[in-house]
């Protein structure tokens, strides 16, 4: 896989029998829902599990495994790993190759996922159905190839997911596995997709980036605070991604809860001097000192 090579959609191609499970989940939410009915406790269980699996991919695919901005236990990093792809979106060594490579060429010719090159539906959900993002370049992961639980678990990642609909079958039926895997699963899918697709089209920027990704409130909502995207691009080495009190950031809310307690830590947070740096609407000094944006991440282990 050659990772400096353009991984925009000249001419894409769609594996019929890897696109259909992916379209059959869309598929049984709806027809269930309509075919079972409106369950008031069945959209409870979709939106519980919606946020603890966003936090799943927000705090273990996002900020953990592809950018390193704080450190666990190797027991909770596995566990983290495990809760991330429950979401149903590969494994951690793929999201976390792919989105390294998206910081390295942000709406530049190679992007992966670029909505202002390659528009809407692309950046939204075809690039990761595209039969040429199947593969994962090592090279950008090595920190994370060496740990074999990872590796097992990336190639038996529909494990977990499986589990899940068991369990959920088990304790309530064919309505639970419909509300809190199906529906749910899709309203997830779509919302961590909005990252990729809308907060580079929608919002405001607040920092000078070389791109297009923007701030906003809504999506922030939405996603436990990753529609600060346009702070994340300008330091994705910060484990908070809202840098002020008012920018809601619910992952953020939840990893220094469990730093109280030891299950993280060394939480990275952006200094006033980083915030402060680089805004849009300031000019920058000719004798102005950059500050260092770490666009690879660092390779500290999970101990």
């Amino acid at each position: 896989m050659n990772v400096d090579a353009p991984m925009a959609p000249r001419k894409p191609h769609f594996s019929p029998l890897k696109m259909a499970p992916f379209i059959l989940v869309h598929v049984v939410a709806v027809v269930g829902v309509v075919a079972s009915g409106f369950s008031w406790k069945g959209l409870a269980l979709a939106v519980a599990l919606y946020f603890v699996r966003m936090f799943g991919v927000t705090a273990g695919y996002h900020r953990y495994f592809s950018h390193r901005t704080f450190r666990t236990s190797r027991v909770f990093q596995f566990l983290l790993a495990v809760l991330a792809v429950t979401s149903t979106q590969k494994g951690v060594l793929w999201w976390a190759a792919h989105h390294r490579h998206h910081h390295k060429a942000s709406d530049k010719p190679n992007d992966v996922h670029s909505m202002a090159r390659d528009g809407f539906l692309w950046s939204h959900v075809a690039w990761i159905l595209a039969d040429q993002n199947d593969g994962t370049d090592e090279k950008r992961i090595s920190d994370l190839t060496r740990y074999p639980e990872l590796r097992w678990l990336e190639k038996v990642h529909l494990l977990p997911v499986v589990a899940m609909g068991v369990v959920l079958f088990l304790a309530g039926g064919w309505k639970a596995l419909l509300w809190g895997y199906f529906v749910s699963t899709v309203a997830l899918w779509h919302g961590t997709f909005t990252i990729n697709s809308l907060c580079h089209y929608i919002g405001k920027p607040r920092y000078r980036t070389g791109d297009e990704s923007k701030n906003s409130f809504w999506l922030a909502l939405l996603t436990m605070g990753e529609g600060w995207h346009n702070n994340h691009h300008y330091y994705p080495r910060s484990t908070a991604q809202g840098f002020y009190w008012w920018e809601i950031d619910p992952t953020f809310y939840v990893l220094k809860a469990l730093s109280w307690v030891g299950v993280v830590w060394d939480l990275h947070v952006p200094s006033e001097a980083v915030k402060s740096a680089m805004r849009v609407a300031e000019p920058v000094a000719p004798e102005a000192v950059a500050i260092p944006v770490p666009l690879e991440v660092a390779t500290s282990d999970a101990e």
